[in-house]
Parts: structure tokens; sequence; C-alpha cells
């Protein structure tokens, strides 16, 4: 599949065509991506610490997973597809919303991305791909919302200010709030 390309979208995510990634992200167009959620049966999430070598946002922490699918590629295959090669991981996905926002991302890059979110619980042993992941950490959702002082991905600190994180906890664990 042709990483190098990403589908230009809408507001409301309806597809406008495709564009090279890098050039994409320096121009700040709108374009599909996923993300997901990790939690294991105690209701911490799983986080992951990007390889410095990414094209951007090295080093900085962010949730379990996240990509832009591919020409043609749904984004349930999309995700289930980047948790196997950054994370060894195969579980059971599902959709929980969606999401929109844009940032600068650092090296001149901005991300105004329409996001697919999916969720699930841990099934699986699993292997962080080093080329991918710095490291890995479990977080409880009440460190997550009270008291993380960690280099955070500019979407994911987002995701956690506007509610998009506790949406996903909430259809995993199938609760209706975080822990107290």
């Amino acid at each position: 599949m042709p990483d190098d390309l990403v589908i230009l979208v809408g507001p409301e995510n309806q597809e406008l065509g495709t564009h090279e990634k890098l050039d994409a992200h320096r121009k700040g167009l709108r374009h599909r991506a996923v993300s997901g959620f990790i939690f294991n049966h105690d209701g911490q999430l799983l986080l992951q610490r990007r390889a410095v070598t990414k094209y951007h946002s090295g080093g900085l922490w962010a949730n379990t997973c996240c990509s832009h699918p591919a020409p043609g590629e749904s984004s349930l295959h999309c995700m289930e597809r980047r948790f196997r090669e950054e994370l060894g991981l195969q579980t059971n996905l599902k959709w929980f919303g969606d999401f929109s926002y844009r940032a600068e991302v650092g090296e001149g890059m901005i991300e105004d991305e329409f996001v697919n979110g999916f969720c699930g619980i841990l099934s699986s042993d699993f292997e962080p791909n080093p080329n991918e992941v710095r490291e890995i950490a479990w977080i409880s959702p009440e460190a997550l919302t009270n008291s993380i002082t960690v280099a955070l991905a500019p979407w994911f600190d987002i995701y956690l200010r506007k509610g998009f994180i506790e949406q996903a906890f909430k259809e995993a664990m199938g609760t209706q709030s975080l822990p107290q």
C-alpha cells in the first residue's frame, strides 16, 4: 500500500482525493486518520512513546497507535494493520467516535485530521517494533487526567483535554465515566 499518500477529506470526512503525506503535513491539508486506544482489564491505557526517528513528534508520548489509511483502505483495516506493525498486537477493535483537530506538530508540519477512533481491550501478548515505538507504559485514567507531566504529542494532549480519551475508555470498558 502506498504509505506516502493520505486521503484528503472535507469537514464531514467526504473524500476529496489523495496527496503526498509529507507535503500534506507541510501544507496543513485536512486528511483522514485513525487513532487507537487499548486498555487492559484494570482500565489502564497503553501509551506509546514514539520512536525518535519518526518524521514528526519523535520521542513524544501518544495514544496506543495512530496512522493514516491508504487510498482504498478502510479505517478499521488500517488500524488493525498498524497495531500489528507498530506493536505486534492483535485485538478486537470497535469504532467509538470521530474527532477533528488541527495542530502544529513540529518540524514545520501541521496535522489537520478527521480521525476515526477505535478502542479495545488487550487480548494477546505483544512486542513493540523498536523502529516505531521507543517505549510503552500503562497508565490509569486518574493519572492520565490528573497528573500527567510528560511530553505529549500535540494530538494526544488535545484528545485528553477535549474528552476523546474518556470517550474511548467509556466504550472499551462499558462504563459511563472515568473513575474518580
